[in-house]
């Protein structure tokens, strides 16, 4: 009994999930075969202008013109097999002449039975450009090695027998005079399906190698002014640790001129360094699945990239890292720096409150001496009134010893006058404290 899923939530993207494993099968290679494989750095423009010029080739070659772009195509015109793969940041292009013409090795190459032009009206920012020539092998290793030689322009090879010596591969890993990297596979028992894994596999490891060196130029870049920054920083650290009088406010603001540069390089470099580890985990998970031998006297491609791939990769970690150490270790001395401003500004509160608490006692103290000087006066000016009240009634025709009725009242009305304002006075004070 089937199950049936018409009434079930089935998620969206469950088809392109399935399709995506599959997106980029390996393409099977006959022997003899002439491939150029060519990797282009594209903008979103870009990529749209090379579908159209895509479209283009297939009216050249009298073709059905495709209709929607799709992350891998693949078409065969003849003898001629065009390759177009999407990644992240750049285009693969894979052109296969499979026309078994006899020719000297690179005489012809994958790229031989394009339209005139075409190629060179196609956009972009070339990256990787190398051909790779698909030969039947020997059984004489000395006159197949002979024979490599003398197609590789003098250079240097770098070779191994890969797959337990199902065929062998050469190449230099440097530009030849045609401003194309070369290789050459030579098959010994390797089926079509083996020899198209393999030579993918090689390609692989030429297009990520040199998407993991373009880091490289931008670590030398920032190098320099990242010891110029560090030296700084070490300075201020050290001013710091010595407890030397400084300005704060200066060192604030060079570090944080050192933090704004760091976060610029930080925002420059940091998807490079991130892509250059992750074309270099590609490169050796490649070349872990040649399972190369070693030819007499030769580098193997693994030997090779360990040497000199590997301490390119490593110099762009350490920058990157260095970078973050040194992010760290501003806002560490940006905290020490903010940690000995607050501690003065505590200072300085503390010496404020100091002063207006001394302010605030003498303010008392003439407070107190003015309350005394009020109490005078305002004794003063009642017992004038009481006096005018007394002579107006000892006119009136009461009899009376005047001075000592005045004299007696004087104390009297001092006293009233004292208790008077030290009332008013806790009055305030009762008032304060609640509030």
């Amino acid at each position: 009994m089937s199950t049936r899923l018409e009434h079930l939530d089935i998620h969206p993207l469950r088809d392109d999930l399935y399709n995506e494993l599959h997106s980029r099968p390996f393409q099977v290679l006959p022997t003899p075969a002439r491939v150029t494989q060519m990797a282009i750095l594209t903008t979103p423009e870009q990529r749209r202008e090379q579908f159209r010029h895509l479209q283009e080739l297939h009216r050249l070659l009298g073709q059905p013109v495709p209709e929607k772009e799709v992350g891998c195509f693949e078409q065969t015109f003849g003898t001629l097999r065009v390759r177009r793969e999407m990644h992240m940041e750049f285009a693969s292009y894979t052109f296969t002449n499979l026309a078994d013409s006899g020719a000297d090795p690179f005489t012809e190459t994958g790229i031989t039975p394009l339209p005139e032009g075409w190629l060179e009206q196609l956009v972009g920012t070339v990256i990787a450009a190398f051909h790779v020539e698909i030969l039947p092998s020997s059984e004489e290793a000395a006159s197949d090695l002979a024979f490599v030689r003398q197609h590789f322009e003098g250079l240097r090879l770098v070779g191994s027998s890969p797959q337990e010596g199902a065929a062998r591969i050469w190449g230099t890993f440097k530009l030849h005079s045609d401003g194309f990297g070369r290789f050459m596979v030579q098959n010994h028992h390797m089926s079509n399906s083996q020899l198209g894994r393999l030579t993918q596999r090689l390609m692989e490891i030429e297009t990520y190698r040199l998407m993991s060196l373009l880091a490289l130029p931008v670590a030398r870049e920032i190098t320099p002014s990242l010891n110029d920054m560090d030296q700084k920083l070490a300075i201020i650290t050290q001013a710091l640790a010595d407890n030397q009088d400084v300005d704060e406010q200066q060192l604030l603001g060079e570090l944080s001129h050192i933090a704004a540069r760091i976060e610029a390089f930080r925002a420059h470099s940091t998807f490079r360094f991130s892509a250059t580890r992750a074309y270099h985990r590609l490169v050796l998970t490649r070349l872990e699945a040649l399972r190369e031998d070693e030819l007499s006297g030769h580098l193997t491609m693994t030997e090779f990239m360990t040497r000199r791939l590997t301490p390119a990769v490593k110099t762009c970690e350490a920058v990157s890292e260095r970078l973050e150490d040194l992010s760290r270790r501003v806002d560490r001395a940006s905290d020490m720096m903010r940690t000995r401003v607050e501690l003065a500004i505590q200072s300085q509160n503390q010496q404020l409150l100091s002063s207006m608490d001394r302010r605030s006692r003498i303010q008392l103290m003439m407070q107190h001496t003015v309350e005394g000087f009020s109490v005078v006066a305002i004794s003063y000016y009642l017992i004038g009134l009481l006096k005018l009240g007394l002579d107006a009634l000892y006119e009136s025709g009461v009899e009376f010893n005047k001075t000592l009725v005045l004299g007696i009242a004087i104390p009297v009305v001092m006293v009233l006058v004292f208790l008077g304002i030290r009332i008013v006075h806790h009055h305030f004070i009762k008032m304060a404290r609640r509030q």
